[in-house]
């Protein structure tokens, strides 16, 4: 009730800014749709856009498993209903076949349809604003390349009043102004490509940034929870979290080109987007993204305060879980992470010293001993190494156990976790 309430308010004061003589539909004028392309070839030019359409990982909410090749279709869950991802083929009828290339420009650029339509950021135009015209003119003439398929788009299911454009339109007023990157003149070439395709194609802030009561995201890539998959994105920015500072350029190309790095591997989401999207970019782009991600730590890694002391009563409690969960860990664990939680490299990553072990937020070590943990099958990891899913085998308690001993054994420091946490993440369906 509270986020409508809120939609209403911004409603209400658009309605205001429009009676005092401001634009109903802000950022139409915005970037003047003039082809910059540079002289291509034709088939140059689809081969640059097909690339391009990895690098935003376009196939992800465009292609619904079992179906033809960006035919649309796929349910993006959000908060306020289901999003229904279009067709954009080379049918001109249901498709994108008789989109101009301006038409495609204001898509990615103002969040526009063809028939001026407002399009809902979940489709992530608020990063792909940045995106230059010429990678615009190239991703399209990539569509208009891709076979058309006759499939009709479906109705989006969504909520009143996040249904209706006026609050589509009171939002962007609040959140959304196109803008095309710029590069940084005091940066290099290389983090000025890496920033470019972190915050455009690569649109990474979508998972790893926190999102406020009417979905906006607030704080670059500071991290986040994804909506509606019980997933953690970790900070980008924190030494504590996902922070790269401290990385070898190497190894950061290697763990989004493989999946899997010396200390690191990724699953879940980040797993589907190393699959799809980044193990197909360029050695040279990788690179770029790492130069620009060693940057953005913004403080050392910090140890938490000690804490207060606890009561006998939860000092009791905390000593009979974590007893619990080495007997878990002993049981179903020490093959493979070993006693020392050093773990076997490269299949199986140590656990002591684990950064996404020891955030804050817990989600993502209890979902992968509830789910398992699958770093993605690649051309540098075809035969990846996983984890089983445990889910079945424990009940909350134990997943709680278990979870809160790994996160507090070898000079781990992290809180311990409950049998309701778990139970809330078993609830969340899987994709």
């Amino acid at each position: 009730m509270k986020k409508i309430l809120l939609t209403l308010a911004a409603i209400a004061a658009l309605t205001l800014a429009g009676a005092a003589g401001l634009a109903l539909w802000p950022g139409d004028d915005i970037g003047a749709p003039v082809s910059q392309s540079p002289a291509l070839n034709r088939t140059d030019l689809v081969a640059r856009g097909a690339y391009l359409a990895k690098a935003g990982d376009c196939m992800a909410c465009h292609t619904p498993r079992g179906s033809a090749d960006y035919a649309g279709g796929r349910a993006i869950e959000t908060p306020f209903g289901a999003i229904m991802s279009p067709n954009i083929t080379s049918d001109k009828e249901h498709g994108i076949g008789n989109w101009s290339a301006d038409d495609f420009w204001r898509a990615l650029h103002n969040g526009k349809s063809k028939d001026g339509r407002l399009l809902y950021p979940a489709f992530p135009y608020t990063n792909y604003t940045k995106v230059s015209r010429a990678d615009a003119d190239a991703l399209h003439a990539f569509f208009q390349s891709v076979p058309a398929v006759p499939k009709a788009n479906l109705p989006h299911r969504l909520r009143f009043p996040y249904d209706q454009q006026i609050a589509l339109a009171a939002w962007r007023t609040l959140y959304f102004r196109p803008a095309v990157w710029r590069d940084q003149s005091d940066q290099s070439i290389a983090w000025n490509r890496g920033a470019y395709l972190v915050n455009g194609l690569g649109h990474c802030s979508a998972c790893h940034s926190s999102r406020n009561q009417l979905g906006a995201t607030e704080d670059g890539l500071s991290g986040g929870l994804i909506p509606m998959q019980g997933w953690y994105a970790p900070s980008l920015t924190s030494g504590a979290e996902a922070g790269m500072k401290d990385w070898e350029s190497v190894h950061i190309v290697q763990l989004l080109k493989t999946g899997v790095a010396p200390g690191a591997s990724v699953s879940g989401p980040m797993a589907e987007v190393v699959k799809a999207s980044l193990q197909h970019l360029s050695d040279e782009d990788l690179g770029a993204m790492a130069v620009y991600l060693k940057t953005l730590q913004v403080a050392p890694t910090a140890r938490r305060a000690p804490a207060a002391a606890p009561s006998p009563y939860i000092a009791r409690a905390t000593e009979v879980q974590l007893k619990a969960g080495a007997k878990l860990y002993e049981t179903h664990c020490i093959d493979c992470h070993q006693a020392n939680g050093s773990g076997i490299a490269p299949a199986y990553p140590a656990l002591a010293g684990n950064r996404a072990l020891t955030m804050e937020q817990a989600v993502n070590p209890i979902r992968s001993v509830l789910h398992g943990g699958f770093a993605p099958g690649t051309a540098g990891n075809p035969r990846p190494y996983g984890m089983p899913p445990f889910g079945p085998l424990l009940d909350d308690a134990e997943v709680a156990a278990v979870v809160s001993y790994v996160r507090h054994a070898w000079g781990n420091e992290a809180p311990r976790v409950s049998a309701l946490e778990v139970n809330r993440q078993r609830s969340v369906p899987l994709d």
